[in-house]
């Protein structure tokens, strides 16, 4: 199929992908541009705007992924991201991705991207099990009746990308008159009045169409109000829309959105109704999941399910890393042992090879030896994630955390909070209130991250070595658990007011691909080795240094400036039952990244030839470590936690108090374990 309309060389030709939340738009995006972005089946994986690039025809063609949208109202930070980048942006085209398995509900989108003129083309995507559960979809009728390409697609296997990307540049030219819906003769009839005012006013000059201007201000649309109170002429089209509204609401007894959504509904159904035919009872694999979700989405069975899962999900990652770590550990010894007998030969002076073996390889190695236990638990999350279970976790938790005052969607990025707080913080954008996105924030880091994973796994490893997986499960658990509360604590004292009901799509089971695996993998796992080779190099040298310093000071001694600097703030964690300088300083630096954590104990100690683990033995207790370990858990957040915190909720006041209450209830938890501990006499 020839380019019709490609854009001259020295354009950019954009083509945007807007779609659902799990329809398979970010498989798409993968396919076209190559890109190894974060595939997931359940809603909210994408959160901000990603993009790429695809060549055609010798051109570069940029592709920009949006967030996953159900709609164009912009109830939500995500959808708002969506829709503002399409009105402002004006793409060349825009690739809607529908899930073909839930045809009627993905219209929704697509008509409301048709009645602003866009140049639409539809992914008809997951067609393989369309196929699979009997139903059959006539793609070229529904072409026709909808006046776009519609190309049939199954995004985990990249079959119709090269088709989508041909019926992409070939879309004709954007029409005249936009895709129209009937709204009925009352509602008609003030539409065309508005627009005509508009249209006289000269209000959003190069903004889309009248009509659905006219269509946002009767309705109420927030971001569209606030846009034209801003331009000339604002206050009498908006004193007009809302005489409109009054005036629609009380001859229909309906609010404006209510019935615009009910006639879009009424159209979208009647063009299902002439390109597909469903199954009687629903199809095999429908029912299939439909048997499933009977057992673990049950009302009293879901949540122990829940937990049992997640127990063998970490008893999976500890059981089969160890002699994986072993392996590892005692290559990081040889390494130090070669290293030290070349500089040996060389004659270098001693201070390089100390630098080297005590700073560099003793910190960095430190964190490395943890990978196994790292990418094993990204695995089994995974696999969680991919098969759709993670989206039952959240609509089982959805009871539980009701009942706390908190609404049920926040269970989605507390979840990604596992992999790393700042990505889990950016996706409470798809909460539609603030109140609950704020809410949200401010407890997300009390989940346990993959950065502070290290840390658990040196000291389980010193002390509870027979029963690793459930003590590391019951930190996880420890920070779900306080999150809920202090959640319940911040709704009642600092954001009072209902909680919205929890509405979220259950996607069917799907079997995981070993693509999507291992593009997890490298997606979690290979930021933890960037860290590695970056941030916690940088910080070992650091703290090799003031190691070091003053000249005169013995390596790692109170003397040392890291002595001075630990020894300052130890009193305060004695009653926790580490007051070791070690362990002030270990948390402070912690604070660049939580592996750093074990990187200043490794240096600190300079346990090359007995082994970290086995120095942390000799020196704590199981209740001291364990205190510590909640400590890390819960303290302030990392420095790249606390900027996505400023850059979210973009107030110093919030950040300020996110890290200053994390700081207080870490300590006085802390406390309480390690006191409670020797009242039950486990000193």
């Amino acid at each position: 199929m020839a380019a019709k309309h490609l854009a001259p060389k020295e354009q950019i030709y954009t083509i945007a992908l807007a779609g659902n939340p799990n329809a398979g738009k970010t498989s798409i995006f993968n396919n076209l541009t190559g890109s190894r972005q974060h595939v997931g089946n359940w809603p909210g994986v994408t959160v901000e705007i990603k993009e790429g690039s695809v060549t055609y025809q010798g051109r570069r063609i940029k592709v920009v992924d949006l967030p996953g949208t159900y709609s164009l109202g912009a109830y939500s930070e995500d959808e708002l991201i969506a829709r503002d980048f399409i009105i402002r942006e004006r793409p060349d085209v825009v690739i809607n991705v529908i899930d073909g398995t839930n045809l009627e509900r993905n219209l929704y989108l697509t008509v409301q991207l048709l009645e602003l003129g866009l140049n639409v083309v539809i992914a008809l995507n997951m067609f393989d099990e369309v196929q699979s559960r009997g139903f059959q979809v006539d793609h070229l009728r529904l072409s026709q009746l909808l006046g776009v390409p519609v190309v049939p697609t199954v995004g985990t296997r990249g079959e119709g990308s090269r088709a989508l990307v041909e019926a992409a540049v070939a879309a004709p030219p954007r029409l005249e008159a936009p895709f129209r819906i009937d709204y009925g003769k009352e509602l008609e009839a003030k539409l065309a009045s508005l627009e005509r005012l508009l249209a006289h006013q000269g209000a959003f000059p190069g903004a889309p169409g009248g009509r659905w201007l006219a269509l946002k201000l009767i309705e109420g649309d927030e971001t569209a109000c606030t846009m034209l109170r801003r331009s000339p002429g604002g206050s009498s089209l908006l004193q007009a829309a809302a005489a409109s509204r009054e005036t629609i609401g009380r001859k229909l007894g309906e609010d404006v959105e209510t019935i615009v959504a009910d006639r879009r509904y009424r159209h979208i159904g009647a063009i299902a109704g002439r390109c597909l035919v469903k199954p009687s009872g629903g199809g095999e694999a429908g029912s299939l999941s439909d048997r499933i979700d009977a057992v673990v989405t049950h009302r009293y069975l879901g949540l122990p399910l829940f937990l049992l899962a997640m127990v063998a999900v970490f008893q999976f990652s500890f059981t089969l890393s160890g002699p994986l770590v072993e392996g590892i550990e005692g290559g990081m010894a040889w390494l130090v042992e070669s290293v030290a007998g070349v500089l040996s030969a060389m004659d270098t002076p001693a201070v390089v090879g100390s630098l080297l073996s005590e700073g560099v390889i003793a910190g960095v190695g430190s964190v490395l030896a943890f990978i196994p236990n790292i990418f094993l638990l990204f695995l089994a999350i995974s696999l969680l994630e991919d098969s759709g279970y993670m989206a039952r976790a959240a609509f089982i938790m959805d009871r539980f955390m009701h009942s706390l005052g908190l609404h049920g969607r926040s269970f989605i990025p507390l979840l990604l909070g596992f992999g790393c707080n700042v990505p889990a913080i950016m996706a409470t954008r798809t909460l539609e209130n603030k109140k609950d996105r704020l809410l949200t924030i401010l407890i997300n880091p009390l989940m346990s991250c993959s950065a502070r994973l290290p840390v658990y796994v040196l000291f389980v490893g010193a002390f509870y070595s027979s029963y690793q997986g459930l003590v590391i499960f019951s930190l996880y658990l420890l920070g779900i658990l306080l999150a809920v509360l202090m959640g319940r604590l911040f709704k009642t004292f600092l954001f009072p007011g209902d909680t919205a009901p929890f509405v979220m799509e259950l996607p069917p089971y799907r079997l995981p691909t070993l693509k999507g695996l291992l593009i997890h993998l490298w997606e979690r796992g290979g930021g933890f080795l960037r860290r590695a080779g970056t941030i916690i190099v940088c910080a070992s040298v650091v703290i090799w240094a003031l190691s070091n310093l003053p000249w005169g000071a013995a390596f790692a001694s109170p003397q040392s400036y890291l002595g001075r600097i630990g020894g300052l703030f130890a009193p305060l964690l004695k009653p926790a039952g580490f007051g070791q300088w070690e362990a002030a300083a270990a948390l402070i630096f912690g604070l660049l990244a939580k592996e750093v954590v074990v990187s200043t104990l490794a240096v600190v100690y300079s346990a090359a030839e007995t082994g970290l683990a086995g120095v942390i033995a000799a020196r704590w207790t199981p209740l001291s470590a364990y205190a510590f370990m909640v400590m890390t858990l819960i303290y302030i957040p990392c420095v790249a936690t606390i900027a996505a915190i400023r850059k979210e909720t973009n107030s110093w006041s919030w950040t300020g108090f996110a890290a200053g209450y994390s700081l207080v209830l870490g300590w006085v938890m802390a406390v309480l374990v390690y006191r409670i501990g020797l009242l039950l006499g486990w000193g």
